[in-house]
Order: C-alpha cells, then sequence, then structure tokens
C-alpha cells in the first residue's frame, strides 16, 4: 500500500511538472509571436519615414499624441469579415511612448485599394477625442471618431485645418506606393489574446497607454523606441 502511495505521488509530481513545462513552452512562443508584431510595425513606420518627402510630415507627427502601425492586413479579412490584420500602438507619456498595446483591426473597405493583398496602415491620433477612442473596447472610424487620409511630405503645410479638425490621420502603404486613405468603417478593438500573453490577464489598453501601470518587456519595446527617432515629444499636460 506504502509503495501505491508514494507511485501516486511521483506520478502526481511528474504530470506538473510536464504541465508547467507546456504552458511555459506556450508563453514563450505567444511573446515571440507579439515581439515579431512590434517588430514589423517598428520596419513599416521606420521605412516610410526614411522615403524622401514622401513620409509622414514631421509637424504633423509632432502634433500626434499616439501611433497605431498594422503591417501587412490582407484585403480577404475585409471582404470576407475575418480578421483583417494585427497591429501595435503607442502613445505619449510624461515619459516618453508608452509600452505597446496589441489591437486587430478588419471591416470596412479599401476603396481604390480593393485590388491590393497586402497593405501596411499607419494612424495618427491627433487630440483627446483620437486617443479616447484607442482606449475604447473598440471603435469603428468615421463612425465613432473621425478620420481623414492624412497628407504625405516633410512638412503639412497648407493641411493645418486638417491637424486641428481630424481625430484620426490614416495612411497605406501598398506595392510601393505610400499615400493617405480614409478608412472609413474599419473596426479596431484589443487583440486580448497578444495583450494577455506580453502583460497577463485582465490588463487593458487603457492601463498600457495612458496609465503606465505595466512594464513592457524588453523584446517588445522596439516600436515605441523607433517611434522615439523621429518624435521625442512628451505628453501634454
Amino acid at each position: 500500500m506504502k509503495s501505491n502511495s508514494i507511485g501516486r505521488i511521483v506520478a502526481v509530481l511528474c504530470l506538473t511538472f510536464v504541465i508547467g513545462s507546456v504552458t511555459f513552452s506556450q508563453t514563450k512562443g505567444n511573446l515571440k509571436d507579439e515581439t515579431n508584431q512590434s517588430a514589423k510595425a517598428a520596419r513599416v513606420f521606420g521605412e516610410i519615414m526614411e522615403t524622401p518627402d514622401k513620409g509622414i510630415p514631421q509637424d504633423l507627427l509632432e502634433g500626434a499624441e499616439c501611433v497605431a502601425v498594422f503591417p501587412s492586413v490582407l484585403k480577404a479579412g475585409f471582404i470576407f469579415g475575418g480578421r483583417g490584420g494585427r497591429g501595435v500602438a503607442s502613445c505619449r507619456t510624461a515619459h516618453g511612448w508608452s509600452a505597446p498595446a496589441f489591437f486587430n483591426l478588419g471591416g470596412g473597405s479599401f476603396g481604390l485599394q480593393i485590388g491590393a493583398q497586402s497593405t501596411d496602415f499607419i494612424l495618427l491620433f491627433m487630440n483627446k477625442g483620437g486617443l479616447n477612442s484607442l482606449l475604447s473596447d473598440q471603435f469603428t472610424m468615421g463612425a465613432d471618431v473621425s478620420v481623414a487620409a492624412g497628407p504625405v511630405g516633410r512638412q503639412a503645410g497648407a493641411s493645418t485645418d486638417l491637424k486641428l479638425n481630424a481625430q484620426i490621420l490614416s495612411y497605406s502603404r501598398s506595392k510601393g506606393l505610400f499615400a493617405g486613405l480614409e478608412l472609413k468603417g474599419v473596426v479596431i478593438k484589443p487583440d486580448k489574446d497578444d495583450m494577455r500573453d506580453v502583460y497577463g490577464a485582465g490588463v487593458t489598453a487603457k492601463d498600457v497607454l495612458k496609465e503606465n501601470k505595466v512594464a513592457a518587456p524588453e523584446s517588445v519595446r522596439v516600436f515605441p523606441t523607433t517611434l522615439n527617432r523621429y518624435s521625442s515629444r512628451l505628453a501634454r499636460n
């Protein structure tokens, strides 16, 4: 009897070890995925800003409170209602760009870019209204928040009124062409799986982007680090 009890205890301990190992392995794998998302978003933003005279105007970037990048969004996600793409966002805080939060994008229409197989999207959230939409459970561009096609070039110039009035400025890059695109009807909401993998259960976009309640693992900080290279302004009081 005693030997049977010892056997059962050993079996339980072994099973506990196996389950723990699997859980740890899954967490590491998931974090690798989010690290890749942050790296892709950083690469897209850097490539666009380094394009001579065709990037996002510097004065508009300086005015933005948050930036979100959705790399390689597939048109099938829009046409058939599946998940169009995944992206990363960061907002200005009193200490610099926030830890990255992870989002899904879907719905809406590509407009003239309906034939594109894969498109990169960049969104500038220009004021408190735009920021608040990003902190919500989900929002629809053009319905819950105003959106306009962002101008391209080193200076916004005559687009001052656009900068003051639009809550979000949107851009797209497809097949090498970078331009402003008005993304009406697009739905954006936090990716709860990615957020859980990086920060733990129950952490919201507001916790990450606005309230600085969590610290990001170094492996996913490449996106806010890249934003800081092009605009280091701190959040306004």
